[in-house]
């Protein structure tokens, strides 16, 4: 169970990190409107962690440069906006803190220490986290910091609101603003199928997901396309082995990659035979971490050691690769053109359902820390949008401090749903 501590929460702080989401102002704007309420005040901290993680060096933190206060009218309409009020940013100051005993290295530990003081200089009495699992890890390392802190120091508690169109945390079953970026996309694909069509052509769309593929899976089945793959896929037959470290023997799990261009293409001459000389794939852009060494040379990789995928361009290379293939199989020409979606999605106007969710959530941060009075975890909502309070400990490695990516199940229903729904292909 949670573990319940006495908050007399007169200040607090919202911070929104990582990546854009749909509704993510109904959040924001549902957590600040239930302190208000009880006669808090509310910060919302500008742009992530970013100023935070700089707070000594760069002096005092400026109302209106560095953080917001809210009043009721600054929240009036903006629980459907767009957009993120108090912005974004994917600044990481605990990316050097890898296993607990790094908490006890003021070196590395320096960046939160930072943060914690920069949030202390606004005698905030709680903080509100709002981000993806790289945000999780961050909210688990600054409560995990407070832990070891002397018995007299100034302690905060943290809660954590999950956020991320990919819809691949742990702890929860669907994230806000998954279903409008499903939306947008399939609205995009369901457009491509009539350009496919008018032309005997072929798009190839790759969809945001890097580590699972329930975007890519949601946006295919809403827009009618007319194959899926993600990174469950890399598996069986679409699957093999190869070597990274020769000292060591080390071995990673990589795509097959003619097998999977086979896949395609079977499906291309599929449908052919069906009478349709046109169509949509979908793949998730997380497969590119899974292509052969030699795709990934030079690539650089960002804060929190992911490969820069966009660098990668995943649909150019494999609609090529589908072109080519499909001209040696057939000695016929299709052409196949390929396309990035995803940050069209990011901050598109919120569904009901996603406004919903978010609201949710953002009084679920209310609840937990005034009604059951808790630090350091998780707000989730489940069933009739009833609400739970998961331990940061449940969803992050106590040894590593990584968090645990939630996969679609490939013998789920809702696997089978896409598998159902594409096009048959005779193996």
């Amino acid at each position: 169970m949670p573990t319940r501590q006495n908050h007399d929460i007169k200040r607090v702080a919202i911070l929104f990190a990582g990546g854009p989401a749909p509704a993510a102002n109904a959040v924001i704007s549902t957590a600040a409107f239930s302190f208000l309420e009880e006669g808090a005040q509310v910060f919302g901290i500008k742009h992530g962690y970013s100023r935070l993680a700089e707070y000594t060096a760069a002096g005092p933190l400026q109302e209106g440069v560095d953080y917001i206060t809210f009043s009721q009218d600054s929240l009036t309409n903006a629980r459907s906006s767009r957009g993120i009020m108090i912005g974004t940013a994917r600044t990481n100051p605990g990316k050097h803190v890898n296993s607990p005993d790094h908490l006890n290295d003021p070196e590395l530990v320096a960046p939160l220490r930072r943060v914690y003081e920069g949030l202390c200089s606004l005698e905030i009495d709680a903080l509100i986290s709002i981000g993806g699992d790289d945000t999780l890890k961050t909210a688990n390392k600054l409560k995990m910091f407070q832990d070891g802190l002397p018995a007299d120091a100034r302690r905060f508690p943290v809660v954590h609101l999950p956020k991320t169109i990919d819809n691949d945390y742990s702890g929860i079953d669907f994230t806000f603003g998954f279903f409008t970026a499903v939306e947008t996309l399939a609205e995009e694909i369901r457009n491509l199928n009539f350009d496919a069509a008018a032309g005997r052509a072929y798009f190839l769309c790759e969809a945001m997901g890097r580590s699972a593929g329930w975007l890519a899976y949601g946006a295919a089945i809403a827009g009618e396309a007319s194959m899926v793959l993600s990174v469950e896929d890399v598996t069986g037959a679409l699957a093999t082995e190869e070597v990274v470290n020769h000292e060591t023997g080390e071995k990673r799990k990589v795509m097959a990659i003619d097998r999977v261009i086979d896949r395609m293409v079977d499906m291309i001459i599929a449908r052919e035979r069906e009478g349709r000389e046109y169509g949509t794939i979908v793949v998730a852009e997380g497969m590119a971490e899974f292509l052969p060494a030699k795709y990934l040379e030079g690539v650089d990789r960002d804060d929190h050691g992911h490969i820069n995928i966009s660098s990668i361009n995943l649909s150019a290379l494999f609609s090529k690769m589908i072109s080519r293939r499909y001209n040696e199989r057939t000695g016929r020409s299709r052409k196949v053109n390929g396309l990035q979606l995803g940050y069209e999605a990011r901050c598109a106007p919120p569904h009901a359902y996603d406004v919903m969710l978010g609201a949710q959530l953002g009084v679920g941060s209310y609840r937990a820390l005034v009604e059951e009075k808790l630090n350091g975890v998780m707000v989730s909502v489940s069933g009739q949008l009833d609400l739970h309070f998961v331990p940061f400990e449940q969803l992050v490695d106590p040894q590593t401090l990584v968090t645990k990516v939630r996969f679609i199940e490939t013998d789920s229903d809702f696997h089978k749903l896409a598998r159902f729904l594409e096009t048959c292909i005779d193996i």
